[in-house]
């Protein structure tokens, strides 16, 4: 199962390989049909995208890309001119086209390079608009999601609650125990 808690599916999607930093990432994209899962589950298609290996290579350079143009953008930093050229080329593609059907619902099919076209617009939408002034990465030092910060003042610290705003708060509160305990013990008198 996929989280969704970045504030955009692009970001969502970047997401997908967790805890960069770490020695060993948690990688969410492990086959095909975990692709094929998080179209459905963000909301991109509505129906099966069928995948296969290729598209899931396609899909790693595509959010691999996105990652380096994010970095860069919250660094201040120029473009690294092959991540662009990923995101640009896939966005060339025609993207994800919804559907009106019967009694006014609306129905979202699409191949996944028309999927992986939507990542990439939305990329591109995102990095080249006013919003990306608003992303953010989360606090917690473990984890490398990127998010938009959208709240009051801008003042959100970590992508979402849980698990990393209660991993933090749980970590401060300890602290101030710890604190307090030293504070509350008595010293002993030097000898």
């Amino acid at each position: 199962m996929h989280s969704f808690k970045c504030g955009a599916p692009v970001l969502d999607f970047v997401g997908t390989l967790r805890a960069r930093r770490n020695a060993v990432p948690t990688e969410m994209l492990i086959s095909p049909e975990s692709l094929e899962a998080w179209f459905r589950e963000s909301g991109l298609v509505d129906a099966d995208t069928p995948c296969g290996p290729s598209h899931l290579r396609q899909a790693i350079a595509l959010r691999e890309a996105v990652y380096r143009l994010v970095v860069a953008t919250l660094a201040g930093d120029h473009y690294d001119a092959d991540a662009l050229a990923v995101v640009n080329d896939t966005a060339r593609t025609p993207s994800a086209v919804p559907q009106l059907v019967q009694r006014g619902n609306r129905r979202v099919e699409a191949t996944p390079e028309q999927a992986l076209s939507s990542i990439a617009r939305q990329a591109v939408q995102l990095l080249g608009g006013p919003e990306a002034a608003l992303l953010k990465e989360c606090s917690r030092g473990e984890c490398t999601q990127v998010y938009l910060d959208r709240s009051h003042g801008s003042r959100r610290e970590w992508c979402a609650m849980d698990p990393c705003g209660n991993r933090i708060k749980a970590a401060a509160y300890r602290a101030r125990k710890r604190t307090e305990a030293r504070a509350a013990s008595p010293t002993r008198p030097s000898r």
